[in-house]
């Protein structure tokens, strides 16, 4: 397929879209260096081997498993012209995307009352890494939100068809890889130890 090809605006989505996929690579690399750091780190002596991730993040995990089946719902609801139906998947899975944070500080609540935090004669390097790997995931779940707020204004606004919802697959894009990436996060901190 010749990028060169096709109206200015097929041009301009082709732009969005592959700047999109830039991004999603970054965070891919970037992520993937902190668990390797973590994998590298695991073999230090103050390592905590024995420590189970609390079942909040068990709960968060299958909520944004759902949100991302909500968002699909939303996407097929559009294609169908239902805007009522595409409104309520949107204002679902805002819904569910709240309350993965929620739960995702409810298991951050739970390591601290183990009597770990994140920094300081409390901390450990184990809980540090798993600070920061979630709460970098979080921020780019708010990232996603705040996609999916404009999604939701646009589609209240009316300003995506069937035939036209870039800013609408963009979004659903993002919020699918940050799911996944959860998902792989999830088990990545579940098993590897």
């Amino acid at each position: 397929m010749d990028l060169t090809q096709g109206t200015l605006e097929e041009k301009h989505n082709r732009a969005k879209k592959m700047m999109l996929w830039f991004g999603i690579i970054s965070l891919i690399m970037s992520f993937a260096g902190w668990t390797s750091a973590f994998v590298v780190s695991s073999s230090r002596p103050d390592w905590l081997k024995d420590f189970q991730l609390p079942n909040a993040f068990i709960i968060s995990t299958v909520i944004i498993m759902i949100s991302s089946v909500t968002f699909i719902l939303a996407k097929r609801s559009l294609k169908s012209n239902n805007s009522k139906m595409t409104m309520l998947w949107l204002v679902t899975t805002l819904i569910l995307g709240v309350l993965f944070i929620n739960f995702q500080f409810l298991g951050f609540q739970n390591i601290i009352d183990l009597g770990y935090n994140f920094t300081g004669p409390t901390s450990n390097v184990t809980m540090s890494y798993i600070y920061l790997i979630a709460i970098v995931h979080i921020l780019h779940v708010v990232v996603g939100l705040i996609c999916l707020l404009v999604v939701i204004y646009n589609h209240f606004k009316q300003k995506y068809t069937s035939t036209k919802m870039l800013g609408f697959e963009l979004a659903a894009t993002f919020w699918h890889f940050i799911d996944i990436l959860w998902v792989y996060l999830f088990l990545f901190l579940y098993f590897i130890r």
